[in-house]
């Protein structure tokens, strides 16, 4: 091909196919770009005149897509460290090492003065593979072994390794597709979850000792409902084993002595369904976190290892109407709770013995506030992390009896950089069914003119609350004058579990109107001037930004879609596609008709209309196993097919990654740059 051609905007082969259900016909002309092996050419060679076509249509935008880059790379440390921990003898940390992509993991015995022994290098381990991801590191009771596994992939499916700390030697020991992994308290058992070959779901419990040959590991459990995932760890006491069973809406714990790895486990309370439950064990109690009597969750405890009634448990904090009781922290004297009220989490410490009660409280108008890395429950210390639109994260700890509070580290950014110069901002927009919704905002001062670039970002899924932290990225967009929002939807949990409720199933509706109706208020309010009004959403995110631009394109100016979760219903009927059946509670079923109808109503895919769309970036990678890479191709063949207008439309998928997109720790840069670009050149 002469090198100056230019290239035209592929055009997707349509090849008719029919999706027939409860009577009704659903055309699908572009059903043939799922490839679930990913290798048949026509697809692939589709997929890189798509990403030609990109690069062509961005390359007027490479300078500026370097020098953001640059930007975001430049504001790093050079030398990243964690703040040390105190853990059985050793004092962990974590590095990057200056032009590094990856963590380094060491420790030092005794004393910060001691030499260092090197445990993980990343690094290393990434050396030869396009993509790299740690997953679990876990250590032996003895802190003498150490099992880690790794994806090089991208698709979640971890290999599990093990490795002698005193010798330094790697073990022969493998283990293929594994989500989780804990050790028992003898140094040589180990649990591991084992994930399903076709479903990715997690589902069976194996145990394992090192040295043997792992075909004959025994399974110890197996979940048979598929809308089930299963987790495994070990309590705070490090006394038990708990393998943990969810579902979207039901728990179930069963349990172990971690001392007795060949005895059974048990179940804790039997599931029920609508119950959803969690255990810890610390000072020879279990502490649950329930929703048997509220659905913001209580926190009770038991005595006993099994238990037949729910009812009978001790509460220690009611569950209330308006304060969601997000998590907890056990210590020697004091109970930590995370909690959320009015859209904000809140920090709160309880006296185990006088019931003492005490809250942080923060100055800044949005925030985000949790519980650090505490391994040591057995101290008056204990370590949170701080972060806000304009405050890099920091970490604090905090002396429980004194109320002592001393700054262990907080993040730096290189280069030219003052809080001050930067307003954050929460206000309450009312939606047309009269419900307020939490949008926070933040801006540079001295180019805020009411006339800004808005850039709105939501998610509003699976109960998954915003939290509102510090982005040294976004500086690249605030310092070029756009107001950066996040509209806290329905479908989220920052109001508590009915916000939740309200934007899920047969509500999911509420979710599109509430950020349609927050992009024109935010505008009615001078946050962002009309014509200059843009969108992102990721994942489920990008479900969100399918169902508001079909039925309000003519709000924004610009979207960016990130491996959005497009086609619904098909996805949902398909259970063999990883995920699916565990999210029936999420989406519905569509296998049940009225729910195939209202799913159908908002499907991103199954709306595209003859009208005008905005601008639009959409990104997606062909290893991704949340959001299959043609759920995204097929929604831009469809868009490219009937949309009415001239605006951009672009389909960048990474061959080599997967939902994540790239891993390191500079490589992300060049997605953000790249999104950044898209969104800057539009609001010139």
């Amino acid at each position: 091909m002469n090198s100056k051609t230019k290239l035209e905007a592929p055009i997707a082969l349509k090849k008719r196919h029919i999706h027939d259900i409860h009577g009704h016909q659903r055309s699908d002309d572009y059903f043939w770009l799922r490839d679930d092996n990913r290798e048949t050419p026509e697809i692939l060679d589709y997929l890189k005149q798509e990403n030609a076509f990109t690069e062509q249509e961005m390359a007027p935008l490479a300078g500026l897509q370097t020098e953001l880059y640059n930007e975001m790379v430049a504001r790093q440390e050079p030398d990243l460290e964690s703040v040390p921990y105190f853990k059985k003898g050793f004092w962990y940390v974590s590095r990057y090492e200056q032009g590094k992509e990856f963590t380094i993991y060491g420790r030092r015995k005794g004393s910060m003065d001691a030499p260092e022994e090197l445990i993980l290098d990343c690094n290393e381990r990434a050396e030869n593979h396009n993509y790299y991801q740690l997953g679990d590191l876990a250590l032996s009771t003895d802190s003498m072994l150490m099992a880690f596994s790794e994806d090089v992939v991208s698709r979640r499916q971890y290999t599990l390794r093990f490795k002698d700390l005193s010798t330094g030697e790697e073990l022969a020991d493998v283990i293929e597709d594994v989500s989780a992994v804990v050790w028992a308290n003898d140094n040589k058992t180990i649990f591991y979850v084992k994930k399903h070959p076709e479903t990715l779901l997690p589902y069976q419990v194996y145990r394992h000792t090192l040295g043997d040959n792992i075909e004959n590991d025994l399974l110890v459990y197996e979940e048979s409902d598929d809308t089930f995932y299963v987790n495994i760890y070990k309590t705070r006491s490090e006394k038990y084993l708990v393998i943990c069973i969810d579902s979207t809406t039901t728990s179930e714990c069963l349990v172990l002595d971690a001392t007795k790895p060949t005895g059974q486990f048990v179940p804790f309370l039997a599931r029920e369904g609508d119950h959803e439950y969690s255990i810890d064990h610390f000072q020879d109690k279990f502490y649950i976190r329930t929703n048997n009597s509220g659905k913001n969750f209580a926190l009770k405890t038991s005595d006993s290892l099994t238990n037949e009634n729910a009812d009978l448990w001790e509460t220690i904090i009611e569950a209330r109407e308006n304060i969601l009781l997000e998590g907890y922290e056990l210590m020697r004297d004091w109970l930590i709770v995370e909690e959320r009220q009015a859209g904000l989490p809140v920090l709160r410490q309880i006296n185990h013995k006088t019931g003492e009660s005490k809250t942080l409280s923060f100055n800044d108008p949005v925030y985000t506030v949790f519980s650090h890395y505490n391994p040591e429950p057995d101290t008056s210390k204990f370590r949170y992390q701080y972060t806000s639109f304009t405050m890099p994260a920091t970490v604090y700890e905090l002396d429980l009896d004194t109320g002592e509070t001393k700054l262990l580290k907080q993040s730096q950014v290189v280069g030219e950089f003052a809080s001050e110069d930067y307003q954050s901002e929460r206000v309450w927009v009312t939606a047309r069914d009269g419900i307020k919704v939490p949008v926070s905002l933040v801006y540079r001062k001295e180019l805020f003119n009411h006339q800004n670039p808005i850039l709105i970002y939501a998610y509003g899924s699976y109960g998954h609350s915003l939290d509102i932290g510090f982005s040294s990225s976004n500086l690249s967009l605030l310092d070029r004058g756009f107001v950066y929002a996040v509209a806290h939807i329905r479908g989220g949990e920052e109001l508590g579990r009915s916000w939740y409720e309200e934007g899920k199933l047969l509500k999911k509706q509420n979710t599109f109107n509430d950020f349609v109706d927050v992009s024109k208020s935010l505008v009615e309010l001078g946050y962002g001037a009309k014509e200059k009004v843009f969108a992102m959403g990721g994942s489920a995110g990008g479900l969100l930004m399918g169902a508001v631009i079909n039925q309000a394109p003519e709000l924004y100016k610009g979207i960016v879609a990130a491996v959005p979760f497009v086609d619904v219903v098909s996805t949902m009927l398909d259970e063999s596609i990883p995920l699916t059946t565990g999210e029936y509670d999420e989406w519905g079923n569509p296998n049940k008709e009225h729910y195939y109808h209202y799913m159908l109503s908002y499907s991103p895919y199954d709306q595209v209309v003859g009208q005008d769309y905005p601008n639009m970036l959409v990104t997606t990678g062909l290893h991704d196993s949340q959001v299959q890479y043609w759920e995204p191709a097929k929604w831009v063949a469809k868009l490219r097919e009937l949309k009415t207008d001239q605006n951009q439309l672009l389909l960048y998928t990474d061959m080599e990654a997967g939902h994540g997109g790239k891993s390191g720790r500079f490589k992300h840069f060049e997605d953000i740059a790249r999104e950044f670009a898209f969104l800057i050149d539009l609001a010139e």
